[in-house]
């Protein structure tokens, strides 16, 4: 008898909780993204040293939308290439991740948000890029 009113205790509470979650009234994962992605945002510039070719500037312009989702566009102004867009971009405890058609970068947000030491991974060789904060 009483393992009975547990059982059907536990079955009201699987019932009422996802009632909830179907009906809207749970919890549910925020759309905006944690408050730190703020500090990504803006136009970031470096340069990239490949050796023995021309050095290359590199602009980097991350955005965030009204939902709270991170996205931007790539230039290389000494090539004449603007606004490759990312396709995929994260940020988290200082450290950001994107990726373009052109490659891919990785790196670390100092504590005064204003430089980022990473790794510019293109189709060839990584190549050390710092970026710093312009806007």
């Amino acid at each position: 008898m009483e393992r009975d009113k547990i059982s059907m205790g536990i079955a009201l509470a699987f019932v009422l909780i996802a009632g909830l979650g179907v009906s809207g009234l749970g919890v549910r994962a925020a759309a905006a993204q944690p408050a730190d992605q703020t500090t990504i945002v803006g136009v970031w510039e470096g340069t990239l040293d490949p050796g023995g070719q021309p050095k290359k500037r590199v602009v980097v312009h991350v955005a965030i939308s009204q939902e709270g989702i991170l996205g931007g566009t790539v230039d290389f102004p000494d090539q004449d290439v603007s606004e490759i867009p990312m396709t995929a971009i994260t940020f988290k405890n200082g450290l950001l991740h994107f990726e373009t058609s052109a490659g891919l970068y990785d790196g670390t947000m100092n504590k005064t948000n204003s430089e980022l030491a990473g790794t510019w991974k293109p189709m060839g060789s990584p190549l050390s890029l710092n970026l710093k904060r312009t806007q």
